[in-house]
């Protein structure tokens, strides 16, 4: 049975599906105004991770997670560039699902739209004033949350403590600092919604409530994102569903920060590194494998010695896939489930399940894979050859079940051509010429070779070749 850490209780707990054989999650998605950074990195690959999962066992999974396309940054960012904030929006999304795509995370299966959802929180709102928890001012709807049982869950701290600890508000209006918006009103060159309070649009809080309620139904099984999130924006999608009587999540699951020199990485902070540059370097396959040997709640430091060693287990991993012929599973488009693997070693998949159902321990899950590496190799030395195929098939399967494909049988460039063109382009890499280095991998996938990075170096196959494509390519 899974457990996981539920912040509402503080403490690791079966987690009890609604429907049998079913699983519901919703994950808080970004904010599209900006390209997204390591941080927003981890939290996608962890939850991914945990969907995957779910999937490997055998359940069926609903998956939504949400596209802030309207708030206050995404106005002042498309003020500052001269857009329009649908036009930023929508090129900041796009540059997401390509770096969803380079960290080979699955789509999720709904993806709501803050700006198509206006009229359900528009009605969310309305039913919370019927319910007499809010209040008007000169600049919006708010909620009062002194009206709200049990406000302060998620947080762990009491109202009172909360209301102490509270920032100064610049609304002289509000009745605590606590209180939040629901409807702000329209301010000159903003984009507006008409409403039953003048025209306006949604404060942050409510796009979550409605979308995930309106998706997914009362009672659905586990809410995600990053630990930040915790306090105030969870805490203020429970107030409004516990203030609407709606059954809202069971399992509150958070996971932990990137950090830089033990700072938390964030844009608020301007130390965050773009995954742009990292998926660039096909550093894709490393941060997910840096990710899984971190327990999703721990933060983990991204610098070029951590990437470095992920790497090099990556290294090993591909090794096991070139000497055994491995195919690639698909993992960047397609789960993989056991039940289609009968032939993979049981006590090995049972350690692995095992520490997976823990609180989703992927340190302990990879240790019992490197485990599996080293006797497949220690067993084909010896001759051992079906026996040795087997574990290093159990690996593979696995490390699908992760979403981390390992690199199978490799073609060797003969083309005269493709050589000098690897040469040069390994060449421009040890120079950090990563222009060049594009250039040229740019060249090989127009003469018909898949371009895959190793520590060792460029490696290429044909387009066509097997052993599927399951490793991010890029300089």
């Amino acid at each position: 049975m899974l457990r996981l850490h539920d912040t509402a209780t503080g403490t690791v707990t079966e987690v009890r599906f609604r429907a049998p054989g079913q699983a519901s999650l919703y994950v808080c998605g970004p904010t599209v105004y900006d390209a997204p950074h390591l941080g927003h990195g981890r939290f996608s690959l962890v939850f991914d991770v945990l969907r995957r999962y779910l999937l490997f066992t055998g359940l069926e999974v609903t998956y939504v997670s949400n596209i802030t396309d309207i708030d206050d940054n995404i106005i002042e960012r498309a003020r500052l560039r001269g857009v329009e904030p649908a036009e930023l929006t929508s090129s900041c999304e796009a540059v997401w699902w390509d770096a969803m795509a380079g960290l080979s995370v699955l789509r999720p299966d709904e993806t709501p739209h803050a700006t198509a959802y206006v009229d359900a929180m528009v009605e969310t709102i309305a039913e919370l004033e019927g319910r007499g928890v809010t209040y008007e001012t000169s600049d919006g709807i708010y909620l009062e949350v002194a009206k709200v049982p049990g406000y302060g869950l998620l947080a762990h701290q009491p109202l009172e403590s909360l209301r102490a600890g509270a920032r100064i508000d610049a609304v002289e209006e509000k009745r605590s600092p606590l209180d939040f918006v629901l409807w702000k009103k329209a301010k000159p060159g903003e984009p507006t919604w008409s409403s039953p309070w003048g025209p306006g649009r949604p404060g942050w809080h409510t796009e979550c409530v409605a979308m995930s309620l309106g998706l997914l139904g009362d009672g659905f099984d586990i809410h995600g994102g990053a630990i930040d999130l915790i306090f105030p924006h969870h805490e203020n999608e429970r107030a409004q569903a516990v203030a609407l009587d709606r059954d809202f999540a069971h399992h509150w699951v958070h996971n932990g920060w990137v950090t830089v020199d033990g700072e938390k990485m964030s844009k608020s902070l301007g130390n965050f590194t773009g995954l742009d540059d990292l998926l660039a370097r096909g550093g894709g396959r490393a941060y997910r494998l840096l990710v899984l040997r971190s327990h999703y709640r721990s933060p983990i430091e991204v610098t070029p010695q951590t990437v470095a060693d992920a790497e090099a287990g990556l290294a090993r991993l591909d090794e096991l896939g070139r000497r055994f012929s491995l195919v690639a599973l698909g993992a960047g488009s397609a789960p993989v489930r056991r039940a289609d693997h009968p032939e993979i070693d049981r006590e090995a998949l049972d350690r692995f399940t095992a520490s997976m159902d823990s609180d989703l321990d992927t340190p302990g899950a990879l240790s019992g894979i490197f485990e599996l590496v080293r006797r497949a190799h220690a067993a084909a030395d010896r001759g051992e050859d079906v026996g040795a195929q087997r574990l290093a098939r159990t690996v593979a399967v696995l490390c699908g079940g992760l979403g981390l494909d390992l690199a199978g049988p490799v073609e060797e460039a003969t083309d005269p051509v493709a050589g000098a063109l690897v040469q040069r382009r390994d060449t421009a890499r040890e120079r950090r010429d990563w222009d060049s280095a594009d250039a040229l991998r740019d060249e090989l996938v127009g003469l018909g070779w898949v371009v895959e990075d190793s520590p060792t170096g460029t490696r290429i196959r044909r387009a066509d070749a097997s052993g599927g494509d399951g490793a991010p390519s890029g300089t």
